[in-house]
């Protein structure tokens, strides 16, 4: 009998303790009562959800190019790299960016996946009929998805750009004495977090809200995670009120269904190994290039050459002082689009 009441009250605690720490809230869906209302166009997925995206640049009718835009953490549709409308103008530049799975105005996904993540990105251009093929830019976090695309969808890729990308420390492939050394590197309290989105997936939500501990640097904004030219960066008012605005967007349905739900799924374990996808231009057709900045602390420039040093087909760019934040300034939009785009010989640009 003891036994027996013992095991109930172990049952009721132990429901109480994850109902009160451990389930994450519902989210607070685009268009439902009290949820935040619906601004941006939308597409309905095969499975239901909706999909907000935003276009730009030229119109798509006329357009040249193609480039489908993939937000990084914490952002939305709204952040894409800020080309100059003088050379989109001039090579006729068409730019469709969307609010991935839980973020912004988009439904949130509970079976989100990394592959789930490419998959949406195909059934967007298939709706908004782009055509067969498009270009496909990935920033920071946005690189998951990108990397899910060179393995799920190649034939529908024209030319690939990842910009600061972020990457998952338990790829197979990545040499594990780098990989113990960076990570190392990290604060003790970005170590914790990654690591339990990885094991422990089901405690990181009870991890991200508790008091006790600090958990994502990012987050908190802490210093030591923002090198010398990205604190500079950050100093601008015009770009933090920008980011800002787009962070409260980011949030609206709720942390646990967009910040939480995409860390957990980009340190999942992957269904592919990224460094074992073979190159999807054999003849030259397009190209996959990869920027860095050498003193970027989001992600440590050691991994990503030797992401490159296994994929050698990839075109590498390194900026020298670049931070994490280094395409936010001067020119280096217009050069990443540049390099993106097959330009004409002879073509004018700026």
């Amino acid at each position: 009998m003891a036994v027996r009441v013992a095991a109930i009250l172990f049952a009721v605690v132990a429901g109480w303790v994850y109902k009160s720490f451990m389930e994450p809230p519902k989210a607070k869906l685009c268009g439902s009562h009290n949820g935040p209302p619906i601004t941006s166009p939308r597409i309905q997925l095969r499975d239901g959800r909706h999909l907000a995206y935003k276009e730009s640049g030229v119109p798509k009718e006329r357009a040249k190019y193609k480039v489908i835009h993939v937000h990084g953490f914490d952002s939305c549709k709204e952040s894409t790299l800020n080309t100059s409308q003088e050379l989109v103008e001039e090579l006729g530049i068409y730019f469709l960016s969307f609010d991935r799975a839980g973020y912004g105005e988009s439904d949130p996904h509970p079976k989100r996946s990394v592959k789930s993540e490419a998959m949406d990105i195909q059934e967007l251009a298939d709706q908004l009929q782009i055509g067969p093929k498009f270009y496909l830019v990935g920033v920071s976090m946005g690189a998951y998805p990108v990397w899910s695309c060179l393995n799920y969808i190649p034939h529908r890729l024209s030319g690939v750009a990842l910009v600061v990308p972020i990457v998952n420390y338990w790829w197979p492939s990545l040499p594990a004495n780098i990989t113990k050394e960076v990570y190392g590197r990290l604060l003790l309290q970005d170590q914790r977090t990654f690591w339990i989105a990885h094991h422990l997936p089901f405690l990181f939500y009870a991890w991200m809200t508790q008091k006790w501990f600090p958990s994502l640097a990012a987050l908190e904004g802490h210093p030591e995670i923002f090198s010398k030219q990205d604190r500079e960066i950050l100093r601008m008012r015009a770009l933090t009120e920008k980011m800002n605005q787009f962070q409260k967007m980011a949030r609206q349905q709720g942390v646990y269904e967009s910040l939480h739900r995409d860390l957990m799924t980009l340190f999942s374990n992957w269904e592919f190994n990224p460094m074992k996808i073979s190159n999807p231009f054999p003849n030259n057709e397009g190209s996959v290039h990869i920027w860095q900045g050498y003193e970027d602390r989001f992600v440590p420039v050691e991994i990503q050459r030797c992401v490159v040093e296994k994929l050698p087909w990839i075109h590498y760019h390194e900026n020298a002082v670049g931070g994490h934040f280094f395409t936010w300034i001067d020119s280096w939009p217009n050069m990443i689009m540049k390099e993106l785009l097959p330009v004409q010989e002879g073509a004018k640009t700026t």
